[in-house]
């Protein structure tokens, strides 16, 4: 699947490398909320300099995803579980545009990812673990939203998205079953394909829904 980008100006390669790899590790609790980022760990793991390591932490932090202090250098962002319902709000708003769009184009250039990732649900999802369930949700969302074809919309979403994941990432361990949650994304994304916007955006809001209130009863355990 191709990055999307979620800066408005132009980032350079390897910048974008730095960035895509700081991101999903934040974002799937690789880097643990509080835990540092090593800008020069992640410089020499990647081949690169310090410099494009720095502008994707200035992005990661525009995400909420980082904060930086000065002379003790920057960490992942706390998971603040109580912002579940602020980014719901608006989730329910915009993920059923994103999925109108994405059907109204039938998937667009992504067309065939989009195939392909229906023929990976069907064949894989009862058989796997949580944490790749919770990456394969992540992964439908990102394509739904490229899908979509609205770049500030992507932008958006993009980053709610990011901040959801790290929610759910730390209640996931609570929760009795998430195949279901992961599963409604076959009959969205057939949506998609079939060139369904209602259906879609039906389909959106209700696992929007599904979602929020399967974390608070999670939280509330």
């Amino acid at each position: 699947m191709s990055t999307v980008s979620t800066t408005e100006t132009p980032a350079t390669p390897l910048s974008e490398s730095a960035y895509t790899l700081l991101r999903d590790r934040i974002v799937f609790l690789e880097i643990a909320p509080g835990q540092p980022v090593n800008e020069a760990s992640i410089a020499a793991e990647l081949g690169i300099g310090r410099t494009p390591v720095r502008e994707a932490l200035k992005r990661l932090e525009a995400d909420h995803l980082v904060v930086s202090y000065p002379r003790r250098g920057t960490f992942a962002s706390n998971v603040d579980l109580s912002e579940l319902n602020d980014l719901a709000e608006i989730r329910r708003k915009l993920e059923p545009v994103a999925a109108r769009r994405a059907a109204a184009g039938q998937g667009g250039d992504f067309r065939a990812q989009i195939e392909e990732t229906i023929a990976s649900l069907d064949a894989e999802r009862l058989q796997l673990d949580r944490a790749t369930l919770l990456r394969t949700d992540t992964e439908v969302h990102r394509l739904i939203y490229a899908s979509s074809g609205n770049g500030h919309l992507v932008e958006t979403l993009m980053r709610l998205d990011d901040l959801v994941t790290r929610i759910w990432g730390t209640v996931l361990d609570r929760l009795n079953d998430i195949t279901d949650n992961v599963a409604e994304h076959r009959a969205l994304l057939q949506a998609v394909l079939d060139g369904d916007p209602d259906l879609a955006e039906r389909l959106a809001e209700e696992h929007v829904d599904h979602f929020t209130s399967s974390v608070q009863s999670a939280l509330s355990r």
